[in-house]
């Protein structure tokens, strides 16, 4: 039982630690916020080519967060990188690998897709 106390207590440290190591870094905009600046960035949606053809932000750009690393020349770092997935657990890990390779202008959507109400496209 002690045990298993302290493996919680390392776990919730941890946690915390990477919360507010990544406020750093990551900008987590509302909706409107996010509307007001991504037309003069990098619009970038993390989630998988199928989600993305489902739906997505008019204008994004589909760069998967597992192939990220390997599609990284594709992004500028002199522009502002707006970032979003479906709910922004990925989102996240994407802002995290960019601001490791140098990236320092990162933003997320609060909340993801899955909360956008504004315009979307499709794939026919």
């Amino acid at each position: 039982m002690k045990f298993l106390l302290i493996i919680i207590v390392i776990l919730l440290v941890v946690g915390i630690f990477r919360y507010f190591r990544q406020k750093n870094y990551l900008n987590v905009l509302t909706e409107d916020q996010f509307r007001e600046g991504y037309r003069k960035a990098q619009l970038i949606d993390v989630r998988e080519p199928q989600e993305f053809d489902r739906g997505h932000i008019l204008g994004a750009r589909n760069i998967p967060v597992s192939q990220m690393r390997q599609r990284l020349v594709e992004m500028r770092k002199d522009k502002p990188v707006y970032l979003y997935c479906q709910g922004g657990s990925r989102s996240a890990r994407a802002a995290q690998l960019l601001h490791k390779k140098g990236y320092s202008d990162i933003y997320q959507l609060k909340g993801g897709f899955k909360k956008w109400t504004g315009k979307i496209k499709t794939k026919n």
